[in-house]
């Protein structure tokens, strides 16, 4: 197992530098550099020319040295810790990160649960109960949240209430050592909301896996014995039904993160999904970078975690 762990762990290293090639190249091939929209909002009020303007623009930022020579340099401070400075703020992106990163944390974490309480127990009582009224709501709860996009459900929960009811969700940020309550009544709408776009999935597969083990002969072994349902199902089905099912929530905590872009955007939640399209729309190449590497690290470090919890659900499965 340790010499297992040492490989993947070893493995990240040659796919975070793929990843920041790829990104800190394909930033800079998106029409309009960070320095034709500096120039822009200059204007005339340096009293230069535009061609002036653009030069001396270019040199404070750095982007007048080679890119390799540039990608050379971020990757060195990145190494000691050091993301850069906001080409806009001037702040640094890692304290940048850090404030942003407790508001997606939150979010994600909430929609996780929820699509877990959610999809689990649904998908098992579908297994257990099939093709009866209960097996049908929960397969059409399943369809009905693959279905519906999250944020056009978000947008219909922003409008339609304030429109009907005067009432709207809150918008200004609380922080959750400032007030916990009001912290949690913000962020469970928008969780909650993303968690049910991963719970058709997820509940799909469960149900399904859970329909192939309960048909496997040493099932059919346990009910023999004359064991209760509850352990027949909880104790010998589930941990093996799991499996498949593991390896699909770690596929869809990426998306969590792709959700979480919308959904900041619509409820005004300042987290990185929000400075992520900020940063995009300002060409910030430092915070986007910053971004795209915590972001890589954050997959790689699931799916390893994904990988490590086989060997916990399945006995016979063993790293060497």
């Amino acid at each position: 197992m340790r010499a297992y762990i040492i490989r993947r762990v070893l493995l990240i290293i040659p796919t975070m530098f793929l990843v920041t090639v790829i990104v800190f190249c394909s930033i800079r091939l998106i029409p309009g550099s960070v320095v034709d929209l500096m120039v822009s909002e200059m204007g005339a009020e340096s009293g230069m020319g535009t061609k002036l303007t653009t030069e001396y623009v270019r040199h404070q930022l750095g982007m007048d040295i080679p890119i390799h020579i540039s990608y050379g340099r971020w990757v060195r401070d990145a190494l000691r810790g050091d993301l850069g400075k906001s080409l806009w703020t001037n702040r640094d992106v890692t304290e940048d990160l850090m404030t942003k990163l407790p508001v997606s944390f939150e979010v994600g974490l909430i929609a996780l649960v929820t699509a877990l309480l959610i999809a689990l127990p649904t998908g098992v009582y579908s297994a257990i109960r099939q093709d009866t009224l209960g097996d049908y709501a929960g397969r059409t709860i399943a369809i009905l949240s693959l279905s519906l996009p999250s944020f056009w459900i978000a947008t219909m929960v922003m409008v339609y209430p304030s429109i009907w009811l005067n009432w709207s969700p809150p918008l200004k940020y609380v922080p959750f050592v400032d007030d916990p309550v009001a912290n949690l009544a913000q962020f469970a709408l928008p969780g909650v909301i993303l968690g049910m776009s991963l719970t058709g999935t997820t509940m799909r597969m469960t149900r399904t896996m859970m329909l192939e083990v309960l048909r496997q002969d040493y099932i059919r072994t346990a009910w023999s014995k004359g064991l209760r349902e509850r352990t027949v199902v909880l104790r010998h089905a589930l941990r093996n039904a799991l499996i498949p099912v593991v390896s699909m929530i770690g596929l869809l905590l990426p998306m969590l993160v792709a959700g979480s872009v919308v959904l900041e955007q619509i409820f005004v939640l300042p987290g990185i999904g929000m400075l992520l399209l900020e940063s995009i729309q300002k060409r910030d190449y430092p915070v986007i970078c910053g971004i795209s590497l915590m972001v890589a690290g954050f997959v790689l470090v699931v799916n390893l975690l994904v990988d490590l919890t086989y060997a916990y659900l399945d006995p016979r499965v063993h790293y060497r």
